[in-house]
């Protein structure tokens, strides 16, 4: 439950359940009707802090997602925060909430072994999409298929973008083979751009961009938009394979 105490969140403690620990309470209150909404039968905890993490104890806990909150990863703050995470619920995959896109910090908590890394940037689907792939045993970190997709490390020289362009359209051929036009057309759903606007962008028709999203789909074994972007991330990630459905 809610640190201010809201009994209709509760579903039974047998029911799976989702600890969302995110000290603004705008924030916290959002995500969890949003996933109220995509995650019928399930219970979500929402805590201010990890000193209500004890309130949590003896449910179904599945996920627990935990609010950066402007900390480093290598924050003594955050480490302890882990450490009292790992103490309670140490089979639990633990994901963060973050108000940065850094690759750096992404790439920092994915050696720690944070499953998750999930920037208030990201469309929702994509978020949901991210969400069910570390439920389903998987990882979600879209902010290193840009790292990856640079093809560089944080000490790499700047480069120009026509180089970027050339690095990024490689990369993503070597991920999945995919034709320089799909490669063009994923880097533009990766974004969350409509068929619409793809075709605008890319000076195609609706037809066409629609042609070659049945082709990605093929290639990725996904059935629609959301799981081609959360497949691709989770080859860059060298993830699993399967979305809960």
């Amino acid at each position: 439950m809610s640190d201010i105490a809201r009994p209709k969140r509760r579903m039974g403690r047998n029911a799976p359940t989702v600890i969302i620990i995110e000290h603004s309470t705008l924030a916290r209150t959002t995500v969890v009707k949003l996933l109220q909404g995509e995650f019928a039968g399930w219970n979500f905890i929402d805590l201010i802090s990890i000193e209500s993490l004890d309130r949590a104890l003896g449910a179904e806990v599945r996920l627990i997602a935990l609010d950066l909150a402007g900390r480093g990863v290598e924050s003594a703050s955050l480490r302890d925060d882990l450490a009292a995470i790992a103490a309670r619920f140490p089979e639990v995959p633990i994901t963060l909430l973050s108000d940065t896109d850094d690759a750096i910090i992404a790439r920092q908590a994915l050696k720690m072994g944070i499953r998750g890394f999930f920037s208030t940037s990201l469309p929702v689907d994509i978020a949901l999409a991210g969400l069910r792939l570390v439920l389903a045993g998987g990882t979600f970190f879209p902010q290193l298929l840009g790292a990856v997709t640079a093809g560089s490390s944080e000490h790499s020289p700047p480069r120009n973008e026509a180089e970027k362009s050339l690095d990024d359209r490689t990369q993503y051929l070597a991920i999945a083979d995919f034709t320089p036009r799909e490669t063009d057309i994923l880097a533009e759903l990766q974004c969350g751009c409509s068929n619409k606007v793809i075709a605008g962008k890319l000076n195609l028709s609706g037809h066409t961009v629609k042609m070659h999203l049945q082709h990605i789909m093929r290639k990725l074994q996904a059935q629609n938009r959301t799981e081609v972007v959360a497949r691709l991330v989770q080859r860059a990630a060298g993830g699993h394979d399967a979305l809960p459905s």
